[in-house]
């Protein structure tokens, strides 16, 4: 058995190597939350997430404010036996705080991925086991893809596609806007040649009929897949691509939890769909939504939240070996995307999109540096077993 003793929520800005850009956003640092999580053994781990408003409706600060006043104190003092009852308590959650702590409608994906993951790492290694370590294989034909940030200066993108080229990758997504989508498609079927697997993601920029123009020129580059065109909340937009295109429509932004993969499927509104750890509340629920997803016979997509560390790669990388490769594969930056990353090892893809090895240790098998880790901290909160309330729940009761 063992308790949660004291939970952290820290704001977290790992600097990137140079701005990412696109349709959505600019950003030149993560702008994630690190929980970590203190049992009563000693055991101590670590949950990471990216919150982003256009993806999951909350921002770093609401969620940092969600985790402080509420998510975190209700945590403190839960009891689990095994791990496979830390596995039930957080596939009956599914991406979200149980129903007595938190109303379900909130937006809090991102806020209880963090929670998820460090409630996962701290037990593990309380238990001295990796996660789903029985499930797990390894697919050595397993690689990831480039991704290039929507550049409006045409020498930077050429450099990114230049790299890409060097390091063997040959799988790309492509950032794009109305106003550089053709621009950026010429160049870089002319700078990866003809074999290369292009495809382009929209960020939610374009209208209907912008998207079916656009698809319809992009085919002449041999692109025929497109990341969310429209916006997250258009399903009969994307409906309408689906029937009168013959491009890959793979939603993103718009597929978050299991009632919007089912509303996406039962609409007929994509070919397929992104599965990221940090937008569906963790690692328990996106390997739900995997399944879910393969069942429903659409393209499966797992990437990531642009400046993840090797923390939540280290989660990607467990749940690619429990849920099978899927069509498209995004992540494991690294280095090639931060300055400074602050965990090890440091889980980054090699040189023609090889993945990094499986970490193997207890609970994610990733090991924070907190003296790295503090140098980018923003703001922190703590919560401790003074700061309960006798409402609180202290140990799990299984609903089966």
């Amino acid at each position: 058995m063992a308790r949660v003793l004291q939970c952290e929520v820290m704001s977290v800005d790992l600097p990137f190597r140079k701005a990412f850009r696109h349709a959505a956003a600019i950003r030149s640092s993560s702008e994630s939350l690190f929980v970590k999580c203190s049992t009563d053994t000693g055991s101590v781990g670590f949950g990471e997430s990216l919150p982003r408003d256009y993806v999951t409706g909350e921002s770093r600060d609401t969620a940092f404010a969600l985790l402080q006043t509420t998510l975190l104190p209700r945590l403190v003092g839960l009891e689990l036996n095994s791990m496979e009852e830390v596995y039930e308590f957080l596939g009956d959650c599914d991406g979200k705080a149980p129903q007595e702590w938190l109303d379900s409608d909130r937006p809090q994906l991102a806020a209880w991925c963090a929670v998820e993951l460090a409630l996962l790492d701290a037990f593990g290694r309380a238990f001295e086991t990796p996660v789903w370590t029985s499930d797990r294989t390894n697919d050595t034909t397993l690689r990831y893809s480039g991704v290039v940030s929507a550049d409006s200066r045409e020498w930077r993108s050429w450099w990114s596609l230049m790299k890409l080229r060097l390091y063997g990758v040959s799988n790309v997504k492509l950032k794009v806007t109305t106003a550089n989508m053709l621009t950026s498609a010429r160049l870089a079927r002319r700078i990866l040649g003809r074999r290369a697997a292009l495809r382009v993601d929209a960020n939610m920029s374009w209208s209907v009929t912008e998207a079916l123009t656009n698809i319809r020129a992009l085919s002449q580059f041999g692109i025929h897949c497109v990341e969310q065109p429209l916006k997250r909340t258009d399903l009969e937009g994307h409906a309408k691509l689906v029937r009168e295109t013959d491009a890959e429509i793979i939603v993103d932004e718009g597929c978050t939890d299991r009632s919007s993969l089912e509303r996406l499927s039962r609409q007929r509104a994509c070919s397929g769909v992104s599965i990221r750890i940090s937008k569906c509340g963790g690692l328990v629920a996106a390997r739900r939504r995997c399944e879910e997803a393969r069942r429903a016979g659409l393209i499966l997509q797992i990437g990531c939240q642009v400046g993840e560390s090797s923390l939540l790669s280290a989660a990607q990388r467990i749940l690619i070996s429990v849920t099978g490769p899927p069509k498209y594969t995004e992540g494991c930056y690294g280095k090639h995307l931060l300055r400074e990353d602050p965990v090890f090892p440091n889980l980054q893809l090699s040189y023609g999109g090889k993945p990094p090895d499986l970490p193997e240790g207890p609970g994610l098998g990733a090991t924070v540096d907190e003296g790295t880790l503090n140098r980018w901290v923003s703001k922190r909160g703590l919560v401790s077993q003074g700061h309960q309330t006798k409402q609180e729940r202290k140990s799990y009761v299984p609903t089966r």
